[in-house]
């Protein structure tokens, strides 16, 4: 099997963590990308080695910032190699109901859950087409085929993400 190499975000979180180890034993090279204010990189990598899994790498960064995203996979590319497996997974929840849900709390879900989207993928999906090779893989949730009353937030931002990309693959596919 030939070694790629996997950029998850939102990888310090439980299913994060879950996806990394998964990639890892299927002998990827794992890039582990993280909020700057999550302050237990150290303890997460600590656990990680303790697992057997001493060989991530991790970069940090908001992906709701453009900008954060262009360097995350930057310094991926760096220590790493070509990102070849991108594993869009970083996702936050700010449960109220709609009628109490405040401005800067929709912005927020928004940004890291829909606009994070196009953030890392647009940082690898024209050189994984350029090299023929790639994967894009977008996380949901269940929340994004359903509705909760409780979450007005989860399911826009999920139904796109789960929409977006038989959309945007004929972009990346060769011209006949």
């Amino acid at each position: 099997m030939t070694q790629r190499v996997a950029l998850v975000t939102g990888a310090m979180g439980g299913l994060g963590t879950a996806i990394c180890q998964e990639l890892a034993k299927a002998g990827h090279k794992v890039v582990a990308s993280y909020h700057p204010q999550f302050d237990n990189k150290d303890a997460w990598l600590a656990e990680m080695a303790a697992a057997g899994f001493n060989d991530f790498v991790c970069v940090a960064g908001d992906v709701s910032s453009l900008e954060d995203c262009e360097k995350m996979v930057n310094e991926a590319e760096a220590a790493a190699g070509p990102v070849d497996i991108l594993v869009n997974n970083a996702g936050i929840t700010r449960d109220k109901m709609f009628a109490k849900m405040e401005k800067d709390g929709w912005d927020a879900v928004i940004s890291t859950n829909l606009t994070s989207l196009f953030n890392m993928t647009k940082q690898v999906s024209a050189k994984m087409a350029g090299r023929g090779w790639g994967r894009i893989i977008n996380i949901s949730s269940v929340n994004g085929v359903g509705v909760k009353l409780v979450r007005p937030t989860t399911l826009p931002p999920r139904q796109a993400l789960l929409a977006s990309p038989k959309h945007w693959l004929p972009n990346w596919l060769p011209r006949a």
